[in-house]
């Protein structure tokens, strides 16, 4: 019997979940081990600059892109995976504020005693708009910002920040917060995260075919029930194989 190593990858922490479900998924219909690691995007990203090998990276895909020009990654091996909203979280039990619309919002974040985000995407792009809505300076001594790899929703369910913003897919489930919603349509940040294929991979056509099945349809279903959503799919060499759903995901697989 042919030996075949693990798939060893890095993922930053809003996207731990969804792929914790679709390896093992994959695992199922392909006997493939995916063992991937999540940590805070900066650090994963400077894991991989700093030479840490891994079969494939997945990261914002501004980060991905940076990866690939860096060499870190190969070239034309981007898979644009899962799009994230972010949501608003309170303490369990805590008055919900309104946040319905961007006006509410901005009086939201303006009446709060501590407004927590991350190092992540999201956190850089409130940044932004805290910026665009003029009141940086009002809440500077108010900001919270999650050291890497900690998700803000422990910070807020500390009674540490009254008022925590992430990617919806850390949020759900964090026990001791309460998800208010997303951000209202007319501010919502979206990110999308892609998949990297490492330079220095030995297993990359095992890799593509782990991302052609992450990509495809038969995983939508548990990309949503993560708060996320697919992003666009990608056309498959292996779509014929792929099947109707994660129930039946591993019937018919060849390679």
């Amino acid at each position: 019997m042919k030996t075949t190593f693990p798939i060893t990858g890095i993922s930053s922490m809003a996207t731990r979940a969804v792929l914790t479900e679709l390896a093992a998924a994959f695992k199922q219909r392909s006997g493939q081990v995916v063992a991937i690691e999540s940590v805070g995007g900066l650090d994963a990203a400077r894991r991989v600059q700093a030479g840490e090998d891994f079969d494939v990276v997945v990261l914002a895909a501004d980060a991905i892109d940076k990866l690939i020009a860096g060499g870190h990654l190969l070239a034309g091996s981007r898979f644009h995976l899962v799009r994230s909203g972010v949501a608003v979280a309170v303490l369990a039990d805590a008055p919900r504020p309104d946040i319905g619309s961007e006006a509410a919002m901005r009086e939201a974040v303006l009446s709060a005693r501590s407004i927590g985000y991350s190092t992540g995407p999201s956190g850089v792009q409130l940044a932004r708009l805290f910026e665009r809505w003029g009141i940086t300076e009002r809440i500077a001594e108010r900001i919270v910002q999650a050291p890497p790899g900690v998700p803000v929703g422990t910070l807020v369910a500390r009674g540490e920040v009254e008022l925590g913003f992430q990617q919806l897919s850390e949020l759900m489930g964090l026990p001791g917060i309460s998800v208010v919603g997303p951000l209202p349509p007319a501010i919502q940040i979206v990110t999308t995260f892609s998949a990297g294929i490492g330079a220095r991979s030995t297993q990359v056509e095992r890799v593509r075919s782990l991302l052609d099945f992450m990509a495809s349809p038969v995983c939508a279903e548990a990309i949503r029930r993560h708060g996320m959503e697919p992003a666009s799919i990608q056309p498959s060499r292996r779509q014929e194989a792929l099947g109707t759903d994660l129930t039946t995901a591993n019937k018919g697989y060849t390679r």
